[in-house]
């Protein structure tokens, strides 16, 4: 399980520290793509390959699926950590999620989110008036909360 908030540095070469808590989980080996909300979702192998299998499932037949699959899979890369804990995240995606210097990387149950810090301040900033609303939305879901 992936948790908690890190501040880093994007540097030139568009390599990134992963914070040791989220690399042990990532694993050598680990898929980043485009997320939701304008961000990076980094998964471990066993996450992504399950991930893959219900994307299988869903209904070819139906645009707007195909229109996630390819979203999904087009942006996603195999990245590796170097002996400085380190990955280099391709120019395509650091663009679509404006990683240009500062990154907060955080863990969110079986994945890390990578976001420009000043993304991840607005969606803070955005959501926080209406994290409430959304607790009762998802109380149906009977999560314990």
């Amino acid at each position: 399980m992936f948790l908690g908030e890190y501040q880093h540095n994007i540097d030139a070469k568009g390599r990134l520290i992963i914070p040791a808590r989220l690399r042990e989980g990532l694993g050598d080996k680990f898929i980043i793509t485009k997320g939701l909300d304008s961000c990076l979702f980094a998964y471990p192998m066993e996450e992504w390959s399950a991930l893959e299998q219900k994307m299988r499932s869903l209904p070819f037949t139906r645009a707007d699926a195909r229109a996630f699959v390819r979203f999904f899979f087009a942006g996603a890369t195999e990245c590796e950590i170097d002996k400085q804990g380190r990955i280099l995240v391709p120019a395509n995606l650091r663009e679509y999620a404006g990683l240009e210097k500062e990154v907060v990387v955080i863990g969110v149950s079986n994945r890390v989110e990578l976001w420009s810090r000043e993304r991840w301040e607005k969606y803070n900033e955005e959501s926080a008036s209406s994290v409430e609303e959304i607790a009762e939305k998802i109380v149906d879901f009977d999560l314990g909360i």
